[in-house]
């Protein structure tokens, strides 16, 4: 019954070089030894002889096995050649319980929970080899009584019989997206286009509410998927249809523009389709339906964040300038060491500034080299080493920057309390590079398990499923809040020291050492980081994303300018 059997890889699988199935003749399949390892054969083997005897017609039986795998990169790679397998070999006359077995393994890989884990596998076209097999096996779906609706959280399918005399076919989803919520999409076939057709036929359509997160979009100017991915398998003569997508993010003011996978070139093409319409929440695209090209349609939107070319000019010449400025910074600090620590307060300044120089230097190194890693061929272990380490030093240089507003404390409030060097040392070690290793440790140890440490678009941490991102924002603003306390009480103690001389030039020269303390405080202790919490008010303002692009990226500038070219000493 056109059946098929695969020859064991290797003698070692059980002790077998070949096996048969109830005395059938099986076509043997070379190829498929080649790319499939032994746990997968014995996966395909089990697809059609479970206990010698043939699998169920659904192929049901190898289902628990995977819904039991986790979904991990490795395994989603096996999963989506499977499916590749099975829409080869078992496309023909696909029952409604085929279609159901296919369609749960594939919403196995394709829950929004995991989707995440997609960033690292190594085939950075396995979504695309994905969505292909799905419309090819979909394609062959048989209809019962002229119609079939097959329906999974993150995959559905729907099938109609059509005929020139139908008075307009449409496809309506609603999808679950994540925990939070359902999305829609709509398929209109026009009434124009069915009286196109010679004979009764079919037309089936396949929402994908996840799969948009997975293939890339190529663009010049960055974008992403911003509704359910809506493929649609018709005759070769309706050649156009009208699509309604209902968007992720609901962003006001930002236009979005109807685009078609291009199946050879595995990329979203915009002449595909038009805008027929577009308010806050839907959009209506006019589509080209063409068999071979564009089966496959969605809709892209433009980034939250205002992507802006001088964002990027100033993150670069920041960095940059960064990086010589903090090079400096430590050169300079090595061959005057001698001469400006022969204090214990000033050793301790001096001590923790070079700390938060060394910190903010390997940070902007490992923030370059965390992006580089990301836009090349992902490895995943190397960008979970990369994510923690970034995280480890970006803290390092907070709580160092803390260390020294305890210091400055210190030498204003504790006046007759005196500590020594070697006590000063190990607490600003334990706090500068002690508490952030946990902090780290305990983030990846936490999320990693469950893949949630990483995030899909970039080597940083996970927010989205695991809030792993909180480990880096509640420390980070907390010490923010802490150091403008600090600033505060230096205010204060600078104006007290003043009080009571009645000389203009004195008050003068008071609010000028008020704004020198400021001045050095605020790029120094890290205050210039709140202005991050203006750009999560009002994430769409250009503006406040210019100013704290400015005083982040040029922080080590700041660095050098106000902790060492402007130290008298």
């Amino acid at each position: 019954n056109g059946a098929i059997c695969i020859q064991p890889c290797s003698p070692s699988f059980h002790g077998e070089t070949s096996f048969v199935c109830e005395d059938r003749k099986w076509q043997m399949l070379s190829d498929a030894c080649a790319s499939l390892d032994v746990r997968s054969l014995f996966q395909v083997r089990k697809l059609f002889c479970t206990d010698f005897g043939l699998c169920q017609a659904d192929f049901s039986c190898i289902i628990s096995d995977i819904l039991s795998a986790p979904a991990i990169p490795g395994n989603i790679a096996d999963i989506v050649e499977l499916l590749t397998k099975i829409s080869l070999l078992l496309s023909k006359n696909v029952t409604r319980g085929k279609m159901q077995s296919y369609s749960r393994i594939a919403n196995h890989i394709l829950n929004s929970s995991i989707i995440s884990n997609w960033a690292f596998v190594k085939d950075r076209n396995a979504g695309s080899v994905l969505l292909d097999s799905v419309n090819s096996f979909a394609g062959n779906l048989l209809l019962r009584n002229g119609s079939e609706s097959i329906q999974e959280p993150f995959i559905a399918t729907k099938g109609y019989s059509i005929h020139r005399n139908t008075s307009g076919k449409s496809f309506d989803f609603s999808m679950e997206f994540n925990s939070t919520g359902n999305i829609t999409g709509h398929v209109l076939i026009p009434e124009e286009e069915l009286l196109r057709l010679p004979r009764a036929s079919k037309a089936i359509s396949v929402a994908f509410p996840t799969l948009g997160a997975i293939l890339e979009t190529n663009q010049l100017d960055p974008a992403f998927v911003n509704g359910m991915v809506l493929s649609v398998s018709l005759p070769e003569e309706l050649q156009s249809i009208l699509l309604t997508f209902e968007k992720l993010n609901k962003l006001e003011q930002v236009g979005a523009q109807c685009v078609g996978w291009h199946s050879a070139e595995r990329r979203w093409d915009p002449r595909a389709c038009v805008v027929r319409a577009h308010n806050v929440s839907t959009v209506v695209c006019a589509c080209a339906h063409r068999r071979r090209t564009y089966r496959s349609f969605s809709i892209l939107m433009a980034p939250a964040a205002p992507r802006s070319s001088l964002l990027d000019y100033l993150t670069r010449v920041g960095l940059g300038l960064s990086i010589c400025s903090l090079v400096l910074c430590l050169v300079i600090e090595a061959v005057v060491w001698h001469h400006v620590t022969k204090t214990e307060i000033t050793y301790m300044r001096h001590f923790c500034l070079v700390n938060i120089a060394a910190s903010l230097l390997v940070a902007d190194v490992l923030f370059i080299l965390a992006a580089i890693v990301h836009n090349s061929a992902l490895n995943y272990q190397l960008c979970v080493a990369a994510t923690f380490f970034l995280h480890f030093f970006y803290l390092a240089l907070f709580f160092w920057m803390f260390a020294l507003g305890l210091l400055i404390l210190y030498g204003l409030l504790l006046i007759f309390f005196k500590i020594t060097r070697s006590v000063f040392l190990a607490a600003a070690f334990c706090i500068g590079y002690g508490c952030p290793l946990v902090i780290s440790i305990l983030t990846v140890a936490i999320t990693e398990p469950k893949n949630g440490y990483l995030r899909s678009e970039a080597c940083w941490l996970n927010w989205y499923e695991t809030k792993a991102l909180l480990a880096f924002i509640v420390p980070a603003l907390s010490i923010i809040v802490v150091n403008l306390i600090v600033v505060v009480v230096v205010v204060v103690k600078t104006g007290r020291s003043s009080v009571g001389d009645g000389c203009k030039s004195q008050d003068l020269s008071s609010m000028i050492r008020v704004s020198k303390n400021v001045a050095l405080l605020t790029p120094l202790l890290g205050l210039t980081w709140g202005f991050g919490l203006a750009t999560i008010i009002d994430s769409r303002s250009l503006a406040f994303h210019v100013v704290f692009a400015l005083l982040n990226a040029f922080q080590g500038f700041f660095i050098l300018l106000f902790g060492t070219l402007l130290d008298r000493k």
